[in-house]
């Protein structure tokens, strides 16, 4: 971290892909079994994609078989911010970055022990600083 975050949308949209602008500053969600860290199974530190904040360790990923990367926690709760999500008709609970408000994705209690959470994240919201 450390660098300079963007102040404007303008600046954001310099910065991040279309897809990543979509996802992380419009709160949208990439396809389904599209991004490339879904099957990844390399171990490292996965980053958020706007501030380079570490958020999941590679040895909490785990496969749902829901279409997107899943871990059942993040490395440290205070690198993420949870906030209630009702749109499309549902009611869900939304993973933000903490450092930059980006939205992550989405967290369920239907995971696996010892948390029993799963953490459904985009790949677009994420950089893996591979070990």
């Amino acid at each position: 971290m450390g660098q300079r975050l963007p102040d404007t949308d303008e600046e954001w949209r310099e910065k991040l892909t279309p897809e990543q602008y979509e996802v992380c500053r419009n709160h949208g969600t990439e396809r389904p079994f599209s991004g490339k860290y879904t099957y990844c199974n390399d171990k490292g530190i996965y980053c958020c994609v706007c501030c380079d904040q570490p958020l999941f360790k590679s040895e909490t990923k785990f496969d749902a078989g829901c279409g997107w990367p899943s871990f059942w926690a993040p490395m440290d709760s205070r690198k993420i911010r949870k906030q209630m999500d009702i749109s499309h008709g549902m009611r869900r609970t939304e993973v933000l970055c903490a450092s930059c408000n980006a939205h992550l994705g989405h967290v369920f209690n239907d995971g696996p022990a010892p948390s029993g959470q799963r953490y459904c994240i985009n790949s677009v919201a994420l950089n893996l600083e591979k070990k």
